[in-house]
């Protein structure tokens, strides 16, 4: 009989040691799959909102140095229809009877302004599944988008000058001058309406032609979809009404002059300048700044912890190959007597007990796998101090900054075929190492002590 239906044979004979045996082992060599694929999710993560970060900054930066000349007129700080603070699952705070616009009559008094050169509207207006909520400031409503209508001037001086549409065109084209009864859909858009370019939409009960497709840049116009003014003021009964003015000065040494006349013509507004974004943009950077470091002191703590966990799981599993090889060495010391008293050889022995080890181990860790792929993201969470990792995104509205939409990213160990198979790897080379020395000792056993031990 080989030496692998021996060994085979031999851990089969006793099925429930076996079998708790193999389940310790499990769990510990789990273990040991598990943690590395959490701290690489953890820092595949960490990389992510650092380059998304990344991304955000340098894109308000550039809006920001595109638009020194630019002045932003709503009625609130936050014009988007009364928002206030978004929430991660995508629901927005509206209080509906506040919702405030501004009357297109405005446009002609800040045109006459000296140093104005053009004054670009905009109606915003998201719709979606709302709930009443009460609340010690009044009645609220919590809203879930389903897409968000931008009603914008199609003037094409303005269009050619100014930054008003989406520029990454996947499908079709972008909104012209003279367009009427047409829509620019985002691409999460074609799948809520269900149809792409060439097709037909209902928007608030009236029919529009899809003319062309855009990949959002950022999860704040992710849902957007963009139409001619006109046709936003008339499908939301709001003629005559725009949520913002984009005053555009001749030059930047005009700003000033211009903010002070239009709060004198109309101290209602709420005005935004260059220099207002540029500073919401540092605090936002700060904000962004001090998130990152946290979010790496994190991971530095989980590494250790991970590291000292790994550790403990691998002189775990050594030690339980170690001892239950020992043990079956003792216990079988009269069968290794009679096997060199027939004529097997130290190596034979030897060997025969290493390939009962490796086979504990390979069982193990077959088991430790699926314990793993089924419970890495619990296990994870239960061993690595690892929370999700949230961050306050902001984004460009039309050169509006808007810091209310939240991302989250959960942080679990999925696990990964190279992590895997380089953990099965070490779970069997264990094996083989926690057996040696049993082995070993099973090996110089004397077949005349053997045969007398009891």
């Amino acid at each position: 009989m080989g030496v692998l239906s021996r060994a085979l044979r031999n851990v089969s004979r006793r099925k429930v040691r076996t079998l708790l045996v193999i389940v310790a082992l499990g769990f510990s060599m789990a273990i040991m799959i598990s943690i590395p694929a959490s701290v690489m999710a953890s820092q595949s993560s960490i990389e992510e909102l650092s380059k998304n970060y990344s991304n955000i900054i340098t894109g308000m930066e550039n809006e920001i140095n595109k638009t020194m000349t630019l002045i932003e007129c709503s009625l609130s700080p936050s014009f988007r229809g009364g928002f206030g603070q978004g929430f991660g699952g995508g629901f927005r705070f509206i209080n509906l009877s506040g919702e405030q616009y501004i009357n297109e009559n405005a446009i002609n008094d800040i045109i006459s302004i000296e140093g104005v050169k053009d004054v670009m509207p905009t109606l915003e207006k998201t719709e979606g599944t709302t709930q009443a909520m009460e609340t010690p400031r009044g009645t609220f409503t919590i809203l879930e988008p389903d897409y968000t209508i931008i009603g914008v001037c199609l003037n094409s001086s303005l269009i050619n000058n100014y930054s008003i549409l989406p520029t990454d065109i996947i499908e079709g084209r972008t909104l012209q001058e003279g367009d009427t009864g047409v829509v620019l859909l985002s691409s999460n858009n074609t799948e809520y309406f269900g149809t792409g370019v060439g097709g037909e939409v209902s928007i608030l009960g009236k029919t529009f032609t899809v003319v062309g497709v855009y990949e959002p840049t950022s999860s704040l116009n992710s849902l957007s979809l963009y139409m001619n003014l006109s046709d936003a003021q008339s499908i939301t009964n709001l003629d005559g009404k725009v949520s913002r003015l984009d005053v555009y000065a001749e030059d930047q040494s005009y700003v000033d002059r211009i903010v002070s006349e239009i709060l004198n013509l109309y101290p209602e507004f709420y005005v935004s300048t260059y220099e207002e974004r540029l500073s919401q943009l540092q605090r936002m950077q700060e904000t962004y700044s001090t998130m990152l470091q946290n979010a790496e002191s994190n991971l530095s703590q989980t590494q250790t912890i991970a590291f000292q966990e790994i550790v403990i799981s691998v002189v775990a599993t050594s030690l339980i190959v170690l001892f239950t090889m020992l043990y079956t060495v003792r216990e079988r010391t009269k069968e290794i007597g009679i096997l060199k008293a027939i004529g097997f050889s130290n190596w034979n022995v030897m060997s025969q007990f290493m390939v009962e080890g490796i086979f504990l181990s390979l069982m193990a860790g077959a088991v430790g796998v699926f314990i793993g792929f089924v419970g890495a993201p619990y296990l994870s969470s239960f061993l690595l101090p690892i929370s999700p990792f949230t961050m306050r995104q902001g984004g460009m509205g039309g050169g509006f900054m808007n810091p209310g939409m939240v991302l989250s990213q959960s942080i679990f160990g999925a696990l990964d075929l190279q992590t895997t198979v380089l953990m099965f790897g070490a779970a069997v080379l264990l094996g083989a190492l926690g057996s040696l020395y049993p082995a070993w000792r099973a090996s110089r056993t004397s077949p005349m002590e053997a045969l007398r031990y009891e």
